[in-house]
C-alpha cells in the first residue's frame, strides 16, 4: 500500500495489522463492519491510499470510492432488511472526524431506529449566496 501512514488504525486495517469483517475490497477501496456500529450493518469505505481529508485525494481516488456505494448500499439493505440509509462523511475534527484518513460511513435506516439527525437549515438572502458564489469562484 502506497503513502501509509504507521500509526494510523485505517492504514493498519488495509495493511491487515487489525482483523476487520471486510464486506468489500479491491485494488483502491476497502470496506468493512464498523466495530461500533450505529446500526446493523454499518460499513466503513476507505480508500487504501491514505490521505487525511477528502480534498487529499485525487479525482480519480474519490471516484473509485463513489463508484462502490451503489452497490455496496443495495447489499446492506438486502442483507440487512433497512429500507433506507445514510451516506456520511467528516472533513476534520471540528466537523467529527475521528480517525484522520478519509472515510465514508454506510448507515442502514430502519423505523424507530433512534438515530435522528439534526439538519437546522436557515434561509439565506440571495445577495449572501451571490456574495459567497462569487468568494468560491475566485478562488484558483
Amino acid at each position: 500500500m502506497s503513502s501509509a501512514v504507521a500509526d494510523c488504525v485505517f492504514c493498519k486495517i488495509v495493511a491487515g495489522e487489525i482483523p476487520c469483517q471486510r464486506v468489500f475490497e479491491n485494488e483502491h477501496v476497502l470496506a468493512f463492519l464498523d466495530i461500533n456500529p450505529l446500526s446493523e450493518g454499518h460499513t466503513v469505505v476507505i480508500p487504501k491510499v491514505h490521505a487525511e481529508r477528502l480534498e487529499g485525494l485525487d479525482a480519480s481516488q474519490t471516484a473509485e470510492l463513489a463508484r462502490c456505494f451503489g452497490t455496496l448500499a443495495t447489499k446492506l439493505m438486502q442483507a440487512t432488511g433497512a429500507g433506507a440509509y445514510n451516506v456520511l462523511q467528516n472533513n476534520g475534527a471540528l466537523a467529527g472526524q475521528v480517525v484522520p484518513h478519509v472515510h465514508f460511513h454506510l448507515i442502514p435506516r430502519r423505523p424507530d431506529d433512534g438515530l435522528g439527525y439534526r439538519w437546522n437549515a436557515k434561509q439565506a438572502p440571495p445577495e449572501e449566496l451571490e456574495n459567497l458564489r462569487a468568494r468560491i469562484e475566485a478562488v484558483s
